[in-house]
């Protein structure tokens, strides 16, 4: 019967770290988009906690001023689309993004063309959104700048949301 030879000191690594700084599994923008999150989880108990949605929507817009000009005046006039179309969705931060939830869950989000470096912004939908329309559907739109009939697009969809 062979003798078992011990482990090498050092051989094993921790289970727990599964990406480091040499990992290109994620971006930076995606890893500092995770940390926001996990502020934001914890933010919302606390909050809860103190039962006050006025804080959320301060985070919310405390967001929405980071954003660069062009952006900025995007997310706050499609946060002013959402509050005048959908009432009862209440506003928070998600993954670091203006969002609006109902019953808890986000329904749809603004993303900055900062957030991910990318040329245009987004207005996104999740699938907790009521927006089923066949076999396919979109669920995020590219934002260049918002005209009228933009704006009339934007609050159709969120109250198709919440229907």
């Amino acid at each position: 019967m062979a003798e078992r030879q011990p482990a090498k000191k050092g051989a094993q690594r921790s289970a727990k770290r599964t990406t480091g700084k040499g990992s290109k599994a994620f971006t930076d923008e995606e890893r500092a988009a995770m940390r926001q999150r996990a502020r934001e989880v914890k933010a919302e108990a606390r909050r809860r906690r103190r039962a006050g949605e006025a804080d959320a929507e301060s985070e919310l817009l405390a967001k929405i001023a980071e954003m660069p000009e062009a952006d900025r005046r995007m997310a706050e006039r499609v946060h002013a689309i959402v509050k005048a179309s959908a009432p009862d969705l209440s506003p928070r931060t998600w993954y670091g993004m203006p969002a609006y939830a109902k019953d808890g869950k986000v329904v749809c989000f603004f993303q900055s063309a900062q957030k991910f470096n990318t040329r245009y912004a987004t207005l996104g939908f999740s699938d907790a959104a009521n927006l089923d329309e066949g076999a396919m559907w979109p669920t995020s739109f590219a934002l260049t700048e918002l005209t009228e009939a933009c704006e009339a697009r934007i609050s159709a969809l969120v109250k198709k949301t919440v229907s």
